[in-house]
């Protein structure tokens, strides 16, 4: 297995090749398994259709560094690290912490840079908070001196609370519509589908939104129910189906996936990086707000995903 300095290495080397013009970030996911490192980007299928200055609802047309390698690791990432050549937002501490990734290192030059700057609140007053209550601990690197400093470090025997996992199952055979049938109780927007392995075993998962791991609806309320500027603490469905996927090494099978309602807009870019191109949905007409109907208008108008009614 690579050293933290090294993973690192392997972000920094690929850091320039981020296609966006002001603000590239590399990352790097690691663990006994192997290592796969990417930038920011946007997906080819947004990027050569809609172009890089189109914004798809509310979301910008671009992944961030640290989704697209969970997205893309060959191997289960629960337990894994995770190295980032930038301090990283409230929405990627959440999606790590779905992810299983136990241990985050920052290279000390992505704190001086101006996006950090910029930035550095939402780091402190959020990502940190978020890592801290999923277990994660956090580092800085600097590879010139081969130094490793803590951030933020977690007990080894802390075990980050989850009142609402995600639901994976071993199945043989079934349909969306049987899976969607035996789902007795979810919340309002929940999403399901069918995954494989690398030995191509078939999974059920069911996933609903939720606050980040280690948050409870039940005792956290006053805690996550307004959000913090532009972010929040809740995960919803078909991000936490993503994450969770690869947090147990499982990809997502393209046409066998249902959601309550039309992902938000965000959702859906992360949806074109992960190559899901056919989503089916209980009420099309439906989102948590009106970018994701947009998002929906512009990316089944242009081709990118269809949508259809189950």
């Amino acid at each position: 297995m690579r050293s933290p300095i090294e993973a690192m290495q392997a972000a920094v080397d690929i850091v320039l090749t981020s296609p966006h013009p002001t603000n590239k970030v590399a990352a790097s996911v690691f663990s006994e398994d192997g290592l796969i490192a990417r930038t920011n980007c946007w997906p080819d299928k947004i990027s050569d259709v809609l172009g890089m200055d189109v914004r798809i609802g509310n979301s910008s047309g671009t992944v961030h560094a640290e989704v697209q390698c969970v997205i893309d690791a060959p191997f289960a990432t629960d337990g894994a690290s995770l190295c980032v050549t930038d301090p990283f937002c409230p929405n990627c501490a959440k999606n790590i912490a779905e992810a299983g990734i136990k241990r985050v290192y920052i290279d000390h030059k992505g704190f001086i840079k101006d996006f950090a700057q910029r930035r550095g609140s939402e780091f402190e007053s959020m990502s940190l908070r978020v890592a801290a209550r999923a277990g994660i601990s956090i580092y800085e690197v600097n590879r010139k001196e081969g130094t490793i400093t803590p951030i933020l470090e977690i007990p080894s025997d802390y075990k980050a609370p989850e009142d609402n996992p995600i639901k994976i199952t071993p199945v043989a055979m079934g349909t969306l519509q049987d899976l969607i049938k035996g789902v007795k109780v979810i919340a309002p927007r929940w999403a399901c589908g069918f995954a494989v392995n690398a030995q191509e075993d078939r999974f059920s998962l069911i996933a609903s939104a939720h606050a980040a791991i280690g948050y409870s609806v039940a005792t956290d309320l006053d805690k996550i129910q307004q959000p913090e500027g532009k972010y929040n603490f809740y995960l919803e469905p078909m991000t936490r189906l993503m994450m969770g996927a690869a947090r147990h090494g499982l990809k997502l099978i393209d046409g066998e996936i249902w959601a309550s309602c039309i992902p938000t807009a965000r959702e859906q870019v992360n949806m074109v990086a992960g190559r899901i191109g056919t989503l089916y949905v209980g009420d099309i007409s439906h989102s948590r707000d009106e970018d994701g109907l947009h998002a929906r208008s512009m990316l089944e108008g242009s081709g990118i995903i269809n949508f259809h009614t189950l």
